[in-house]
């Protein structure tokens, strides 16, 4: 796999786990989530690093040579997505008062 390509499969599965974490975190009337806390916070930081990564190879390349503006795009999502996923994993700890 070439490594310029990175950046487009991170935001894919950024995309889908921030769908899971997303619908995984919702409380029943018991206040409990759909999804164990513990593994939340793993989906969270996992999605976080792949973004982070994505995104350094996204800004790497388009250093390097001359890029489409989708590519800048994805590269920006990345950004974004992993910054989403940081503020998330820190909004999972209870009595932090983190923005969420």
């Amino acid at each position: 796999m070439k490594t310029f390509n990175f950046p487009y499969i991170a935001l894919g599965l950024g995309l889908v786990l921030m769908l899971v974490v997303m619908k995984g975190s919702e409380l029943d009337s018991k206040g409990v989530t759909a999804i164990p806390l513990l593994t939340l916070l793993i989906v969270s930081e996992f999605s976080f690093f792949v973004n982070v990564i994505g995104a350094y190879v996204g800004i790497k390349h388009m250093r390097s040579v001359r890029v489409k503006p989708v590519y800048k795009v994805m590269t920006l999502f990345c950004i974004v997505l992993a910054v989403r996923f940081m503020f998330f994993g820190l909004a999972l700890w209870p009595d932090q008062g983190f923005p969420g």
